[in-house]
């Protein structure tokens, strides 16, 4: 039942509780209490989905992270080929740079959105996940709280674009590109292509912490950890 206390009892627990139980940790040879599997869960999901959350939202959490850095719009690809070959490669990166700085931006926003689905997980969700060896709590949060980041992560995206400058050099791009003769006009919405990327990138990242964790024992970077998960 490893992931029943892993996300119900995450923001229970305390600094004293961990305490209580760290020092028994390697003396203790009996099976695993309740109370050492809330403390190794908490930690578990902070290493985890907490910790994905704080990684994307500093600078190049995006931009260096090949997993999820932004690219160019797919849609606009014609663009930048077009751009590049004119000798224009500079501006077109600087697009790129400044979608990954704008989801850096807003990336923090998804912390208290994550924290309120886990406390509704319901006891069907909880069996749904611990009987699943994909990363099953990783697919209970992009079900219960995908729409609510889409609202919350597209206002803070606009701002950011605006802030890094990314609309400027977007329309810059397309105002260069226009001016080639017989090209098909292409102009994605921006707010929707990195909002979207944006938050894909962050499941993307908690599912890697979540099977780690699930699978492999080097995940598992505490006396804590290895206690909870090994005797699991």
């Amino acid at each position: 039942m490893r992931f029943l206390i892993f996300f119900t009892l995450f923001f229970s627990c305390t600094s004293a509780e961990i305490a209580q139980v760290a020092g028994s940790i390697l003396q203790s040879q009996g099976p695993v209490t309740e109370t050492e599997m809330k403390l190794g869960l908490k930690e578990a999901l902070s290493n985890g989905l907490i910790t994905a959350v704080m990684n994307n939202s500093k600078k190049d959490g995006y931009f260096k992270n090949s997993l999820i850095k932004i690219p160019f719009p797919e849609k606009a690809k014609m663009i930048k080929t077009t751009l590049d070959s004119l000798g224009m490669k500079s501006l077109t990166n600087k697009v790129t740079l400044s979608l990954n700085r704008a989801a850096e931006h807003a990336a923090i926003k998804a912390k208290p959105i994550f924290k309120s689905a886990i406390s509704q997980l319901t006891f069907s969700d909880v069996l749904n996940i611990v009987q699943s060896n994909s990363p099953a709590a990783t697919d209970f949060l992009k079900r219960t709280t995908s729409s609510q980041l889409m609202r919350a992560f597209s206002p803070e995206i606009q701002k950011s674009l605006n802030a890094v400058h990314a609309t400027k050099y977007w329309t810059d791009v397309i105002g260069e590109y226009n001016k080639i003769p017989i090209v098909e006009k292409v102009n994605p919405d921006l707010n929707q292509y990195v909002t979207q990327l944006a938050i894909n990138g962050l499941f993307k990242e908690i599912a890697k912490k979540e099977m780690g964790i699930r699978k492999n024992p080097a995940e598992r970077t505490s006396q804590l950890l290895k206690r909870v998960f090994g005797q699991m």
